[in-house]
C-alpha cells in the first residue's frame, strides 16, 4: 500500500477514513470505448485480446487515460479457468461464450484437472506484470475470478441461459456430482487468485454472477459455501500489506448478512438494494461497493449526477463505501456519461467524509 500514490480504494475497502468516496466501474474497459474496439480489432478476437498480455494491459489502462478513476481492474474473463480445463471456449459474435464440451456426466467431471496458473494461465499473471509496470503505483490494480458456482453454470450449461436448466437439474438430481465440480472449481479459483496476488494485484474480487438465480437454501449450499472455501485458501496477508477481498453476488440482496459473515472485506451490491438499508444490515462487518443501475449511463449527464447524489446520500457519512455500478457499464454508454459519473462522485462525496 505504501507504494501507491492513490490508496483511497484500499482504505475504503478496509473501512478506514478517506477524503472522498473512491470510484471504479465494472466493465470500465469495454465496448463503449472506441479505443477498446480498435484494440480488439487488432487482437482479432475477444479471447485473443484476453490471452495477449500486452493488449490486455493496453485495454486495462485505457479507461484510466480518459477518466480519473481510483482503480484499474485487470482486463480478463471469468471463463479463463474452464477454458484452461479444456472445455473448448469460444465466443460466437453477438451470442456470448460457448463451450464445445459442456460437463453433463460423472466421467467428464471426474476427468477435470485444476489448471496450473503458472502454465495454462500464465497470460493472466503476465498481463498483471505489464499493467503494474505501466501504472507505476498510480492507483490500485484489482484482480478477479468468477465464483465456483457461476463457473459451474457455464461449464454444465455450455453457454449463458435464461433458466440454467442443466445445472439446476444436476443440483437436484445429482447434488454430489455438482459438489464434486464445485470443489474442483473452488481450488482452481483460489489458485488463480493467489497467483494474481503473487503477481502484484492490490485487491481481489469474486464475481458470483449467477448465485442470485438460486433458491435461498441452494445459494447457501452450492454458492456461498464454495466462496467461503475460496476465501479460506487465499493468501491475503495482514496489516498494511493486506489484500482486501470483495464478494459480489448479483441478485444477492436477501443474503447480504451471510455474505458479510464470510469474512470478506467488502460486499458488492447490485442496484436492487438501497445502500443505506444495506449499511444498516451489515453494520461494521464489511465495506460496501455499488450500486447505481448501469442503465442510467444511457441517459443524460444530469440524470447520472442525480443518481450519484442519491446513492452517496443513501450511504451517508463515514468510511467504507466504494462507488460503483450495480453491474457492468452497458455497451452503448456515451463515454461522456462515465466522465460525468466519476466527476460527480469526486465532487459530491467529500462532505460525507
Amino acid at each position: 500500500m505504501a507504494s501507491l500514490k492513490n490508496d483511497t480504494l484500499i482504505r475504503a475497502l478496509l473501512r478506514q477514513p478517506t477524503p472522498y468516496t473512491p470510484v471504479w466501474l465494472m466493465r470500465q474497459a469495454g465496448r463503449y470505448l472506441p479505443e477498446y474496439n480498435e484494440t480488439r480489432r487488432r487482437a482479432g478476437s475477444f479471447l485473443a485480446l484476453c490471452k495477449t498480455p500486452s493488449l490486455a494491459a493496453e485495454v486495462t489502462l485505457q479507461p484510466l487515460d480518459r477518466f480519473p478513476l481510483d482503480a484499474a481492474i485487470l482486463f480478463s474473463d471469468i471463463l479463463t479457468i474452464p477454458d484452461a480445463m479444456g472445455l473448448g471456449l469460444h465466443f460466437a459474435e453477438g451470442e456470448g461464450p460457448r463451450f464445445e464440451r459442456p460437463l453433463r456426466d460423472e466421467a467428464a467431471i471426474a476427468a477435470l484437472a485444476e489448471p496450473d496458473p503458472a502454465k495454462s494461465l500464465r497470460y493472466v499473471t503476465d498481463a498483471i506484470g505489464e499493467v503494474r509496470r505501466a501504472l507505476a503505483g498510480r492507483v490500485p490494480l484489482i484482480g478477479f475470478c468468477g465464483s465456483p458456482y457461476t463457473l459451474a453454470c457455464y461449464m454444465v450449461e455450455g453457454q449463458a441461459s435464461d433458466d440454467w436448466r442443466h445445472v439446476k437439474l444436476m443440483l437436484h438430481q445429482c447434488p454430489g456430482l455438482l459438489h464434486r465440480l464445485l470443489r474442483t472449481n473452488a481450488r482452481s479459483v483460489a489458485a488463480l487468485l493467489n497467483a494474481q496476488i503473487e503477481a502484484g494485484v492490490n485487491v481481489v474480487m469474486i464475481f458470483d454472477t449467477w448465485g442470485g438465480s438460486l433458491s435461498s437454501a441452494a445459494y447457501q449450499e452450492f454458492s456461498l459455501r464454495y466462496i467461503e472455501e475460496v476465501l479460506t485458501q487465499l493468501k491475503v496477508g495482514t496489516g498494511a500489506a493486506r489484500i482486501p477481498v470483495i464478494v459480489f453476488t448479483k441478485g444477492g440482496a436477501p443474503w447480504l448478512e451471510r455474505i458479510a459473515a464470510t469474512g470478506c472485506d467488502c460486499v458488492g451490491l447490485d442496484w436492487t438494494v438501497d445502500l443505506g438499508e444495506a449499511r444498516k444490515r451489515i453494520g461494521a462487518r464489511a465495506a460496501l461497493q455499488g450500486n447505481i443501475d448501469p442503465a442510467v449511463l444511457l441517459a443524460s449527464p444530469e440524470a447520472v449526477r442525480r443518481e450519484v447524489e442519491r446513492a452517496i446520500e443513501s450511504f451517508g457519512s463515514g468510511a467504507g463505501h466504494v462507488f460503483n455500478l450495480g453491474h457492468g457499464v452497458p455497451q452503448h454508454t456515451p463515454p461522456e456519461n462515465v466522465a460525468a459519473l466519476v466527476s460527480a462522485v469526486h465532487e459530491l462525496s467529500p462532505k460525507f467524509h
